[in-house]
């Protein structure tokens, strides 16, 4: 009976890699790559809410993987004057942009624990760091990125504990960066055309 049942999950196990296989031969082939190039072309290259990647330029703080991204966006200050010759007439300019603090939450897990390494680094000497929150597409290519410059961390939590519960620990991460537009004047930034990035090609934090 046991060489019986050794053999079936053999013969199993056979027939999922004979499935694995032709699956894998079937995403790389020609005619799926033309049928996947023809349906952006028809729906056009569409970035899901859901799916989303954070990177970081540090390799020592690799943060995982989040379930929850928030925060990302920015407004300006207004400036009024208003001319001598012209009194009902105010001149109006954009002033200082502000960018919010950016939330990250998840569940509790492995990766929890460098998270404090990281805050505790952060405690003793304040090293900015360079990261980038992207937005994918049904296929897992990044549709648009956010380059998030000089960021750390402002402040970290985790929701109650309760014995007599059932819920999972979230943990909440917030970060605070100097911005996302390539606007010339933050410390560090690159002459350009401000504005969000397209995709690009492998760099921070192998992010795709």
């Amino acid at each position: 009976m046991q060489n019986g049942f050794s053999g079936m999950t053999s013969g199993v196990g056979r027939g999922l890699g004979t499935v694995r296989g032709g699956a894998d031969k079937a995403l790389n082939s020609k005619g799926f790559k033309q049928v996947t190039q023809g349906l952006d072309a028809f729906f056009g290259t569409v970035s899901v809410a859901r799916r989303f990647r954070v990177a970081i330029d540090e390799s020592t703080y690799d943060l995982g993987t989040w379930a929850n991204a928030s925060g990302l966006s920015v407004s300006w200050d207004t400036c009024e004057y208003r001319t001598g010759d012209k009194w009902n007439h105010p001149l109006i300019y954009p002033g200082i942009p502000r960018y919010q603090r950016i939330k990250l939450s998840r569940a509790a897990c492995h990766d929890s624990q460098t998270v404090q390494q990281w805050l505790q680094a952060t405690a003793r000497e304040n090293k900015p760091l360079s990261g980038a929150v992207a937005l994918l597409d049904w296929l897992g290519q990044a549709t648009v990125t956010w380059e998030l410059r000089e960021f750390f961390p402002a402040g970290w939590g985790i929701s109650e504990f309760n014995a007599a519960g059932g819920q999972v620990a979230m943990e909440t991460l917030e970060l605070v960066h100097t911005g996302f537009l390539d606007d010339g004047f933050a410390p560090g930034a690159a002459t350009g055309q401000p504005g969000v990035t397209a995709p690009r090609t492998p760099g921070i934090g192998g992010l795709r």
